[in-house]
């Protein structure tokens, strides 16, 4: 059976960044990111001009483009920033800034989160809930439309969806039953400008759940180098922060890249991830296996196992038995094949075991998840990138080395056509 064949192989994916340690907070107000409809002419430098405590930065740009920023509590080692919304009458742990065609486009308020918070009452949930949705109806200027869960079409969330075509649109959502006495695992509010752009802004048009984009239109993603590099262009950057959350948020950016409007917390709930711990191989993707159709994608296990020792997998009722060899060209010709396509793959391996370029710290190892985007024959090289932000859009490691250092190499294809 694969869980007693691969048991000594499968490794934790812990966070590797720092944990962060509380003192006296800064107050930093949301609000100007919803004062609508000014606000959509935000540009990046004016965003940096606002988001500052002197001369410290109260936020870090996740591109270098700065297309993508993060405003956390959890920023600074020495610090927290105290986030609020509608005049400081909603705690917020995280937000993710979003700018195209140099304005603002897009907020995404973590107003709630079991990774970041820990644990919250019912009767604070449903507050925050209620005190949100009314700050909502009174930017956006409408009454809003329900929004229950429907698992079978996909929409794994329930809440409220606001529409105006002058002042767009937005999204409160939370995990189904988080208001009726269940798990309450997160609390989430986004915000598009009536002319957003991208995946995720189509997604919170959606009446259903699954990809917003095609299969079909992802190859239009494919750059091709004169150096020999092919790539997927235009993936999503998250930071992962401090959480064991890298197969969640690599997950993530593959979602938000097909379309797909589920962020790290949310399949962190789905993948009953540890915050503290990471998530296992063969966790994730049992999980992704119960649950890929309900997001209308489908699951591709290419290979498990030790590094060097991958072989692929059969799955029958629910159990995973161990398949035929993966060898190194079939590993390769399998990245080969999806990146064409313009599909990215989930790459689990050990880190710290061969060189990349940039090279990581030196002290750094242990098991990770990261995303293959891409490839270049003439070097013999793999072109990837981790879930931590800023400068690690864009990666390289020899084919061979990444071979020998693989866990586990996955594919989430929409099956949206």
């Amino acid at each position: 059976m694969f869980a007693k064949f691969f048991a000594a192989s499968l490794a934790v994916f812990a966070g590797l960044i720092p944990l962060f340690v509380a003192a006296k907070p800064i107050p930093c107000p949301l609000d100007p990111l919803l004062e609508i409809p000014t606000n959509w002419q935000m540009t990046p430098d004016e965003f940096e001009n606002h988001f500052k405590d002197g001369e410290n930065k109260l936020f870090t740009w996740l591109t270098k483009d700065r297309n993508r920023a993060k405003i956390g509590r959890k920023l600074y080692s020495n610090t927290e920033i105290d986030l609020t919304v509608f005049e400081g009458a909603v705690p917020v742990e995280e937000a993710i800034v979003d700018f195209s065609d140099g304005k603002l486009n897009l907020v995404t308020l973590s107003i709630f989160n079991r990774g970041d918070a820990g644990d919250i009452s019912v009767e604070e949930f449903g507050d925050h809930f209620k005190t949100t949705g009314k700050g909502v109806g009174e930017t956006i200027g409408t009454k809003p439309r329900r929004k229950d869960a429907d698992p079978n079409s996909g929409l794994l969330t329930a809440g409220y969806t606001w529409y105006s075509r002058e002042n767009g649109s937005a999204v409160l959502e939370h995990n189904e039953k988080a208001i009726d006495g269940g798990d309450r695992e997160f609390l989430r509010l986004r915000f598009a400008r009536p002319d957003a752009n991208g995946p995720l802004a189509a997604s919170m048009l959606h009446r259903r759940g699954g990809a917003a984009t095609r299969l079909r239109d992802l190859p239009d993603n494919l750059e091709k180098a004169d150096n020999g590099d092919v790539f997927i262009a235009n993936l999503p950057m998250v930071d992962q922060g401090a959480k064991g959350y890298c197969v969640a948020a690599t997950t993530q950016r593959a979602f938000e890249y097909y379309g797909i409007g589920a962020d790290m917390h949310q399949i962190a709930q789905i993948a009953e991830s540890d915050p503290e711990k990471g998530t296992s191989t063969l966790l994730m993707a049992k999980q992704l296996d119960k649950i890929d159709y309900r997001f209308k994608t489908r699951l591709d296990i290419i290979g498990m196992g030790s590094p060097g020792k991958l072989t692929d997998v059969k799955v029958k009722k629910g159990e995973y038995f161990v398949g035929k060899e993966v060898d190194e060209r079939k590993f390769l010709k399998k990245i080969h094949s999806y990146i064409d396509i313009g599909l990215p793959l989930l790459w689990s391996l050990e880190l710290g075991r061969y060189p990349e370029t940039p090279q990581l710290n030196p002290q750094t190892s242990g098991g990770h998840m990261r995303m293959i985007i891409g490839y270049n024959d003439s070097t013999e090289e793999i072109i990837f990138s981790d879930s931590w932000g800023y400068g690690h859009e864009f990666k390289k490691m020899k084919m061979s080395d990444a071979y020998k250092a693989t866990h586990g190499l996955f594919v989430l294809k929409p099956t949206v056509h």
